[in-house]
């Protein structure tokens, strides 16, 4: 029975084989052996495109549906309640399972292979803080990928496959896989004996990059749409603070899709009326007027990933797609703030790993970074501190744990 490796991630998706002796890379995308875990769906045209194709409908302005982190609804009732979504109704359950099938075309068409089986990546943890939230994540991830088609499929902790694509380590030493992706972090401990890898230990907690969009999100770009701001009662001369709910859904991925509702619409009109500020309230009523909700994250992540570039200090996070005089400054030092509860939940969820499994930070010579947040440079810092002694890898950030999946999944 022919295994495909599958790392379906919250932010990138990946695929895998082994071929040749070595692990080989679907093209899940043109010339790409990534692709964005994005979807978009087109009502008028009743197509639905995914990866860079989904991420550039919705850059252009198509009329549609878009969606990304849909990892993060795996375990949660929102995947399983059905509404129109394009020109279907459909349930997010059933767009995973499209997703994964998609993917499971796309390998077929490449390799003239059937996969049946998958081995799919999966965190440590989906929800660190509600065991059986979590354990209904890894029954619904099951579910998509039988619906998907896949006979059976098997699951493997994505530090641990890590593990196993890391470079050498000295006999006896220990390594250390830090996994930070779009929605978990995930931490792995490991030995080599040969070709042998040995798994002492995993952990993991719900926080990772799409986390981090959230807190720069909250910090810098709601308040200018009216949060923190008061608004005049309707009745009588007092004053009330802009409830937070509709801020805190703005700026979380997963949640933006649904929030272009008439009862949103109809209060942010109603802040525009009665704000202190009309300004900020009328920006708040733009983007939900205009569906501008994915345009804002994506604005806030390009400017994390410009300021994690090492020579850039300052930059601005664009919304002039908002109004036209509407650039904020941000700097690197107001980012590492902002990102200061995430960072710390993270370095506390590492020197977890090591209690776990009774070390100390001295026993830890390698630190592999993997996952596409463990690029942020408050990360690192906070590991360097945790580990002075470790020297550092950089692994293949997007690509390690499919690498793992596809030597663990063995020959085709």
């Amino acid at each position: 029975m022919a295994t495909l490796g599958i790392d379906f991630g919250t932010s990138n998706t990946a695929a895998g084989v082994m071929a040749a002796g070595r692990p080989h890379l679907i093209a899940v995308e043109p010339g790409q052996t990534t692709l964005p875990t994005s979807v978009f769906f087109d009502p008028d045209r009743k197509v639905t495109l995914y990866g860079s194709s989904a991420n550039a409908a919705l850059i252009e302005g198509r009329e549609g549906r878009f969606m990304r982190a849909l990892k993060s609804v795996l375990g949660t009732p929102l995947l399983r309640e059905r509404r129109m979504i394009g020109h279907e109704r459909l349930t997010l359950l059933e767009v995973v399972a499209r997703f994964l099938a998609m993917i499971r075309a796309r390998a077929e068409a490449e390799t003239g292979q059937s996969y049946d089986h998958a081995l799919s990546g999966r965190p440590v943890r989906f929800h660190s803080g509600d065991p059986a939230r979590d354990a209904q994540a890894a029954l619904d991830l099951r579910e998509a990928y039988l619906l998907a088609g896949f006979r059976d499929v098997t699951f493997m902790n994505e530090p641990e496959a890590a593990a196993l694509a890391a470079g050498p380590l000295d006999k006896g030493a220990l390594g250390l896989v830090v996994d930070i992706g779009g929605g978990t972090s995930d931490f792995t401990i490991f030995e080599r004996d040969g070709e042998a890898t040995r798994i002492i230990t995993s952990h993991g907690v719900r926080v990772g990059g799409t986390d981090f969009d959230r807190a720069l999100s909250l910090a810098q770009v709601m308040p200018l749409l009216g949060r923190g701001a008061e608004i005049g009662n309707a009745i009588g001369d007092g004053r009330h603070v802009a409830p937070n709910a509709i801020y805190n859904d703005l700026a979380t991925w997963q949640k933006i899709p649904f929030l272009y509702t008439p009862e949103n619409r109809r209060m942010a009109a109603g802040f525009a009326k009665l704000g202190v500020d009309s300004t900020l309230f009328t920006r708040l009523q733009t983007v939900l007027d205009m569906e501008l909700g994915h345009d804002v994250a994506f604005a806030v992540e390009a400017a994390k990933i410009r300021l994690n570039t090492p020579d850039t200090d300052q930059t601005g996070i664009d919304l002039r797609f908002i109004a036209a005089d509407l650039w904020e400054p941000t700097t690197k030092a107001a980012m590492e703030t902002a990102l200061a509860a995430q960072t710390a939940a993270i370095s506390a969820c590492a020197a977890e790993t090591l209690a776990i499994a009774g070390l100390t930070p001295a026993h830890i010579a390698k630190i592999v970074f993997v996952g596409g947040s463990s690029l942020l440079q408050a990360v690192e810092t906070s590991m360097t501190a945790l580990f002075p002694q470790a020297a550092l890898e950089r692994g293949e950030a997007f690509t390690a744990v499919v690498d793992g999946l596809a030597l663990a999944a063995g020959p085709s």
